[in-house]
């Protein structure tokens, strides 16, 4: 595959995303007949075909899916190297590829803001989702960087915890609780009902192991898979929950919640940011990882307190 050329690739992969000559030809500003030109001719160099007409449906065969996976790589390694002279050129910009849990909503914006200060022609994709969500895209290399409360342990990774996340058990303030001065053990709240997060949640894991290691036990009466749908249900006398205290600033604050006063709360665990140990980072992607262990706590106090 010595003489295949980027243009090839490029337009390779255009087809197989776009499942399409025509769409690929317009997206690429090219003629249809040069993009199956270009084809035929990386087809010729793989010695293999690479895609296959079923009815009227473009597929990729199992060369041509192993060899969008290199181009993927190809186009990665592109991207940082144009990112690496921009950075020798003096010039801020590039591309930052963040993910983070869904509880860590509530202040990343104001983290990648104060970023563009710094860095106003970054371009910025930004993915919120659950623990198990961010970790597979991570896996796929499909962001560069995540914000999540607890490394992953089935993924090779660099994590750096940068600020403190404390974990709170919140109640409506007309809750029978509410107005209590003594610390509550946690082992008495086993006859309230809990709203919870889903299965792969970060804070559901927190709260079952906090539970699981003072043998405390609780009762689930309702799980849902938002921070604010807890906050909400909470509120209307639904039950009590374990939540970041980072997801309910504004409502404390306000006074429609309140913390409970636990016994060994609040949790206090780390915010970190991570990436795979072997991913070759972007300039900009390792500006905005500083950045976080330089001044994220500080962000995250004065957004969320």
């Amino acid at each position: 595959m010595r003489n295949v050329s980027l243009r090839q690739i490029r337009v390779f992969a255009a087809v197989a995303q776009q499942k399409s000559f025509t769409r690929a030809a317009r997206e690429l500003h090219l003629t249809q007949p040069a993009v199956s030109q270009q084809l035929k001719l990386l087809e010729a160099e793989v010695g293999l075909p690479l895609l296959e007409h079923v009815g009227r449906g473009i597929h990729l065969t199992d060369a041509g899916e192993e060899l969008l996976r290199y181009s993927h790589q190809i186009n990665e390694i592109m991207r940082s190297a144009s990112e690496s002279f921009a950075a020798m050129r003096g010039l801020k910009r590039g591309i930052l590829k963040l993910g983070a849990v869904s509880t860590a909503k509530y202040f990343a914006p104001s983290l990648l803001s104060a970023f563009t200060v710094e860095f106003p022609q970054v371009t910025i994709k930004f993915t919120v989702g659950n623990r198990e969500e961010i970790i597979r895209q991570l896996a796929g290399n499909e962001i560069d960087l995540v914000i999540m409360g607890r490394p992953p342990r089935e993924l090779v990774t660099t994590a750096e915890p940068f600020a403190k996340h404390p974990l709170v058990i919140i109640a409506s303030p007309d809750h029978p609780l509410a107005a209590s001065k003594k610390r509550i053990p946690l082992k008495q709240l086993s006859s309230q009902n809990f709203v919870i997060r889903e299965q792969g949640s970060g804070t559901r894991a927190s709260m079952e192991h906090v539970f699981r290691e003072r043998g405390a036990a609780y009762r689930a009466s309702m799980e849902v898979s938002s921070n604010e749908t807890i906050k909400q249900a909470v509120m209307a006398g639904m039950g009590i929950s374990f939540i970041s205290r980072h997801t309910v600033s504004l409502e404390l604050a306000a006074g429609k919640l309140v913390t409970l006063n636990v016994s060994g709360l609040p949790l206090l665990r780390d915010w970190y940011v991570i990436h795979l140990r072997d991913k070759r980072l972007s300039p900009i992607t390792v500006a905005f990882r500083s950045f976080l262990l330089k001044r994220g706590a500080e962000i995250i106090e004065k957004t969320v307190g």
